[in-house]
């Protein structure tokens, strides 16, 4: 720690309870529906609020700053794509389902570099709205999470657009999240991977970043791998983006990258020209387990009712590989990970950032508002250990909500209005979206306003 820095706790005040509880019985009966109406077992949980997980986005927060503090529009968004994708790695490993918000529940959070507050500002659909805000920046978005069970695995899709504002250099980037699988529910050890392409956009430049995180495969050599490049109006390649969304992402001059894959197709070949695996007899083999692999997709897809994509999908854990297969001379590190605590497998694989987010600090009732997700009865019992007394509280909590929606929907009750966002339309997306309406940090709450 930096002097002078304040300190944050390292560990929750208990270690995680390990559940034989069975998902299974859970979710046999919800193959293709949406997850988030289904009502889960607290020992699948972590003890987070969803709100809590949205503001894990400013861990890598100073990439925002070192973004406004560059001149050239490029640099820019080199580094506003190593915000974006730094994002994700905390869900690394991070099996447990963050507690769905109630309606009208809020989280704020200051640090040095920003302060965030989020707000559950709709119950159906389920959205949740977020501003950041520096001296240099603001970063605001709503997210709509939809999950679905798919016989295997569960795929997250976080719908929603996200905006990152520079307002001394009157320019803005947006961009949406990739979607998130976990594997293995069912049997084996469960893991999870990002997929998909992430396009970020600079509307004032017209430079747009285009990243795919890649699907790990039945080798896993592609494991976290993500891939991409930036371009300009003219739709040239500027510079190649390479990395791992677990770990870091690099940034090359497209000429330099050109002339690295170049070389190593070469080398590939000299290699294979050298390899006794280039026999007659070796190609045969390849080719007939190519052959048998088809015939048993072909009849797999014939005589299966899941989803195609699930009878490719391996039962093991894939592993990482420690190393990396491309680095591209005189390549610029954007972001890097930080390492997690070493007792963080005990604590639900949380981030250092992560177990800060709940902590309720001296004197700190005295100023959250009372909807704040730390004071939520729930959350707070399942990290101090009660299992049972925290089901019975988020059993509580959701009766509570039905019958607040229920009494919203007769004759005169007074609707459901969110305190701090408001809808309007994105000026950059010219899209519906919800937008802070800078009221929060007056600190004027209604003290009649009880969802706990």
């Amino acid at each position: 720690m930096e002097h002078g820095k304040k300190e944050y706790r390292l560990v929750l005040p208990v270690p995680m309870f390990h559940s034989d509880h069975n998902i299974w019985a859970v979710l046999k009966n919800c193959i293709g529906k949406e997850l988030s109406k289904i009502t889960m077992p607290v020992v699948f949980n972590e003890p987070l609020s969803f709100l809590q997980r949205m503001a894990e986005y400013m861990e890598y927060a100073h990439l925002l700053r070192i973004a406004a503090q560059q001149e050239d529009p490029t640099t820019r968004l080199q580094y506003v794509i190593g915000f974006a994708v730094s994002a994700l790695a905390s869900n690394w490993e991070r099996l447990g389902k963050p507690f769905n918000p109630l309606l009208g529940e809020t989280y704020e959070l200051e640090r040095e570099e920003f302060r965030i507050v989020c707000e559950q500002v709709s119950h159906h659909p389920p959205v949740s709205a977020f501003h950041a805000e520096s001296d240099d920046w603001t970063f605001h978005g709503s997210i709509h999470p939809k999950l679905k069970f798919w016989g295997k695995s569960v795929e997250i899709q976080p719908k929603g657009t996200v905006t990152v504002e520079f307002p001394k250099l009157k320019e803005a980037y947006t961009w949406t999240n990739v979607n998130c699988c976990v594997h293995n529910i069912i049997m084996g050890k469960m893991w999870m991977e990002q997929c998909g392409t992430m396009e970020i956009v600079s509307h004032l430049s017209g430079y747009r970043a285009n990243l795919t995180f890649k699907q790990a495969g039945e080798s896993s050599k592609n494991l976290h791998r993500v891939e991409g490049y930036i371009a300009n109006k003219s739709k040239q390649k500027l510079f190649y983006i390479y990395g791992k969304w677990t770990e870091f992402i690099k940034c090359s001059n497209y000429a330099a990258y050109e002339e690295y894959m170049k070389d190593s197709s070469h080398k590939i070949k000299d290699q294979r020209s050298k390899s006794p695996n280039d026999s007659p007899s070796h190609t045969s083999k390849k080719m007939l387990q190519k052959f048998n692999s088809l015939k048993v997709s072909t009849f797999r897809s014939q005589n299966s009712t899941q989803e195609t994509e699930e009878s490719d999908e391996p039962d093991e854990c894939p592993k990482s590989d420690t190393g990396f297969f491309m680095d591209i001379p005189n390549s610029t590190t954007i972001w890097k990970v930080n390492p997690r605590p070493p007792q963080s497998a005990d604590y639900y694989q949380f981030t250092e950032f992560a177990m800060s987010l709940n902590e309720l600090e001296h004197d700190m009732k005295n100023v959250l508002c009372p909807t704040d997700s730390r004071l939520r009865p729930d959350i707070r019992k399942l990290e101090q250990g009660d299992i049972d007394g925290a089901a019975i509280e988020k059993t509580r909590l959701e009766e509570k909500q039905r019958d607040a929606n229920k009494h919203r929907k007769c004759k005169n009750a007074t609707q459901w209005t969110s305190r701090w966002f408001k809808q309007e339309i994105n000026p950059y997306t010219q899209q519906e979206d919800w937008i802070s309406n800078g009221n929060y940090w007056k600190r004027q709450y209604l003290e009649d306003l009880d969802i706990f």
